[in-house]
């Protein structure tokens, strides 16, 4: 059953969309979320916020899983941002950070592809429940794009280590 959006719900829902599009200019522009520049403070403050703020907005009028999701996301996204200052790993450091960034930015997309389609279009939902084929089929959709990506974040991390190791 679809419930109405909040004043505060539709506050949680903009703030939200900050780590989305931050992190969707740090994969254009650098083709990683990268915490040494702007668009990827913006994209920690943003998750931040919609973490925050998600304690506000419960269907179930508590806290829940969606509530420790929020806590697990931003534990990923702060240990891919500080991991690269652990100079015991070394090597791993960049692939490490690269891995937790770009993973948290994967998980946000879980309940907002869950909280879209379900809503979307408000007369007819997209989907009716967050285990509707819809839903599945997009998230491993967007698993698989995750996938891919890392892979390819990994690959220019080797190539550029390769590069200045030869020169």
């Amino acid at each position: 059953m679809t419930h109405a959006i909040t004043p505060l719900g539709a506050f949680h829902t903009v703030v939200s969309l900050v780590p989305v599009v931050a992190g969707i200019y740090g994969f254009v522009r650098y083709r990683k979320i990268d915490t040494a520049v702007h668009s990827g403070r913006i994209y920690l403050i943003g998750l931040v916020l919609s973490v925050i703020t998600s304690f506000g907005v419960s269907s179930t009028g508590g806290l829940n899983a969606g509530h420790a999701f929020g806590v697990v996301v931003l534990l990923v996204a702060f240990g891919g941002a500080f991991v690269s200052k652990l100079t015991f790993l070394g090597r791993l450091r960049p692939y490490l950070s690269v891995f937790g960034l770009s993973f948290s930015f994967f998980l946000t997309l879980v309940p907002g592809t869950n909280e879209t389609l379900t809503r979307v279009p408000p007369s007819h939902p997209l989907a009716n429940t967050p285990l509707s084929p819809v839903v599945l089929h997009t998230l491993f959709g967007l698993l698989v794009f995750f996938i891919v990506g890392f892979v390819a974040q990994c690959w220019m991390i080797h190539s550029r280590n390769r590069s200045v190791s030869c020169t």
